[in-house]
């Protein structure tokens, strides 16, 4: 963890209850920050975290943002809400674009600009779409989803707001993040379970290139653009910056576990999939001075290892 201390400052964590989050309110409070988290729903006491407060609001309601938020002086924001969901536009499309997107606007427009230092905006690689790898920031991008859609129009919209009224926002693309505690529904706890249940589970070919990036990285990438001043209204990957495929990380899973029977080749690709997703990491090095620290097969034996623990 990089050597922050900021007793002084006011965290506000959209979106604190998810995976990524929880890790982000852990590192705030070792820094020093004085937290707060909004949801959706209320935590159950498992996912509360003590020294937080937390309040409780639909992001696509103005008025309940807005008096969730009333008379709170934050210094800085983190928003991770929304969720990850690819759907089509005709199968509810429009919902997901909305709680990206219009979610943003009420955000934004219920904070006290006054005190706000820096406001980082979670983003996705999605919205890079089909472009070439690997990724990176100057690329015109080609979302092929209402998801990436609804994150690609948050950003454009709080880039506006950084270059004509001076908002303090900074647009992180984050690529597959993984670690502890992150869903049972998502890649990795799904493979990871089933080889430590040593079940046959379906898998694609796994013939896609991705970038798969540990969450402490990640958490250090975020707080570090907190304070970075000098890259307000710029986009940023954060990302391991190398590429592997999903079936290797399959048989890496495999293998480091000894167990279970992925079945390759049982599950199609989604339509118009990018079949090689990974991103130049050169701007977060020089705009934040960070790079990774924890490769792949260290990370993925540090996960695995929490998941066997709870067996």
């Amino acid at each position: 963890m990089v050597s922050l201390n900021y007793s002084n400052a006011h965290l506000l964590i959209v979106g604190g209850t998810g995976f990524i989050g929880r890790w982000v309110v852990k590192a705030g409070l070792e820094y020093g920050y004085t937290v707060s988290v909004l949801s959706l729903n209320t935590p159950n006491l498992s996912k509360r975290i003590d020294g937080v407060e937390y309040f409780v609001a639909d992001l696509l309601d103005k008025e309940s943002v807005a008096i969730a938020l009333r008379e709170k002086k934050f210094s800085h924001v983190i928003n991770l809400g929304g969720f990850i969901n690819h759907c089509q536009f005709k199968d509810g499309g429009r919902d997901i674009i909305d709680v990206h997107f219009i979610g943003v606007l009420n955000l934004v427009d219920s904070l006290n600009w006054d005190y706000l230092e820096s406001f980082i905006q979670i983003g996705s690689s999605d919205e890079y779409g089909n472009t070439s790898s690997p990724q990176s920031e100057d690329q015109i991008v080609s979302p092929i989803s209402c998801y990436s859609v609804g994150k690609l129009a948050s950003g454009q919209f709080l880039q506006m707001l950084s270059r004509t009224e001076g908002f303090p926002a900074i647009i992180l693309r984050l690529f597959l993040v993984y670690g502890p505690g992150q869903g049972d529904n998502r890649f990795l706890p799904q493979m990871i379970l089933g080889c430590l249940n040593d079940q046959e589970f379906p898998v694609s070919l796994g013939e896609q290139i991705r970038d798969f990036c540990y969450i402490e990285d990640i958490v250090e990438g975020i707080f570090l653009a907190l304070t970075s001043n000098n890259s307000f209204g710029e986009v940023i990957n954060l990302a391991s910056g190398s590429p592997t495929s999903i079936r290797s990380v399959v048989e890496k899973v495999n293998n480091l576990i000894g167990y279970g029977k992925p079945k390759f080749g049982e599950i199609d690709y989604r339509p118009g999939e990018n079949m090689s997703l990974f991103a130049d990491i050169q701007k977060a090095r020089e705009c934040l001075q960070w790079s990774p620290k924890i490769d792949l097969d260290k990370g993925l034996k540090k996960t695995i290892s929490k998941y066997a623990m709870k067996r």
